[in-house]
């Protein structure tokens, strides 16, 4: 095996690969970094080569903080971890672009079920734990090669009741792409994070991931009214393998109405003609972690009856060490503050 690591020549290149890997999802999509590259963020995409074949990818973004520049690259890479030779040549070159870009640390959380294997590759290669999440880490995902009424089956009693409540109440369903269906969602996801009390997206991130997206057909948004009023909207991603429950919002009167599950069969609809294999309710946790600000939705996850699934939690490669003193520090207090 002759490895050779290259920057990609094309969309159609990148994703011709990633796509079909059954690993993958959107967060090592060539229109997420275009998202990126459109926020005048700096991006690492590159392949791994064989020859002429592909055999690996990674994507990364370069992110500035006051606790410094990092590399974060999550979701991948997407490579073979049980052929040493690749794994050690792809750390090498995430080394060698990080340095470049004059980060502190690489922040690497990869597709890879959590286990002692995965952990002893991290440690092997120099990578420490990180203070930090990057994207999810413990995730609720529904196996779409079973059918709507298996997965109703494996649903619990009350998800099934609240779906029997929404199908009494008329509801609309509503399934676009244009830009009124992502304003909407803009300033309903205000509005929920004023009640839910979190930071909202801005406006303008929305609606430049949205757009990335959409120049892919990769994206629809799904949107629940009843009487003219909007209930709940959910944005959800299809890539490859999987569709992406990427964020979801709604409105007092959506709760009351139980909109959510509809919107979620909806979507699996969708996934299944397209070809997904998966539908990823993303993150969720633990069932003790009551004090967890995540703990409900995540319950409303479990309650479908999906399968839990823990990737290898995020690793730094550290290239700074003085300076990467201040980001633990920084960070091992952001995490108790927002209790996650």
């Amino acid at each position: 095996m002759s490895l050779e690591i290259v920057e990609p020549k094309s969309k159609d290149q990148w994703d011709g690969y990633v796509s079909a890997l059954e690993e993958a999802n959107f967060l090592q999509s060539w229109d997420f970094y275009e998202f990126h590259l459109s926020r005048g963020k700096k991006v690492v995409r590159k392949l791994v080569l064989d020859g002429d074949t592909i055999v690996g990818a990674y994507a990364g973004v370069v992110e500035t903080a006051k606790r410094g520049t990092y590399l974060a690259i999550a979701g991948g890479p997407l490579i073979d971890w049980n052929n040493t030779k690749m794994v050690k040549a792809v750390f090498e070159d995430i080394r060698t672009e990080g340095t470049k870009a004059g980060c502190v640390f690489v922040r690497v959380r990869p597709q890879l079920e959590l286990s002692e294997k995965s952990l002893k590759i991290m440690k092997s290669h120099g990578l420490v734990k990180a203070p930090m999440y990057l994207s999810v880490e413990y995730a609720g995902i529904l196996d779409l090669k079973k059918s709507e009424e298996e997965i109703l089956a494996g649903a619990s009693q009350g998800f099934r009741r609240k779906l029997r409540k929404a199908e009494k109440n008329d509801i609309e369903i509503v399934v676009s792409d244009d830009d009124v269906a992502i304003n909407d969602f803009c300033k309903l996801e205000k509005l929920h994070a004023e009640r839910q009390k979190y930071v909202a997206f801005s406006g303008e991130f929305l609606k430049k991931q949205f757009e990335a997206f959409r120049a892919g057909g990769e994206v629809l948004i799904y949107t629940a009214r009843f009487g003219g009023e909007i209930l709940a909207q959910n944005f959800i991603i299809f890539y490859g393998p999987e569709a992406s429950y990427h964020y979801g919002v709604s409105s007092e009167l959506g709760t009351k109405y139980s909109a959510a599950p509809l919107l979620h069969l909806k979507a699996m609809e969708e996934a299944r003609k397209r070809g997904c294999i998966r539908y990823n309710l993303w993150g969720i946790v633990e069932k003790d972690g009551t004090s967890h600000r995540f703990y409900g939705v995540s319950e409303f996850k479990r309650s479908f009856g999906c399968e839990e699934y823990r990737y290898t939690p995020a690793h730094d490669l550290i290239l700074k060490p003085l300076k990467y003193k201040l980001t633990l520090a920084v960070e091992k207090t952001r995490k108790k503050v927002r209790h996650v």
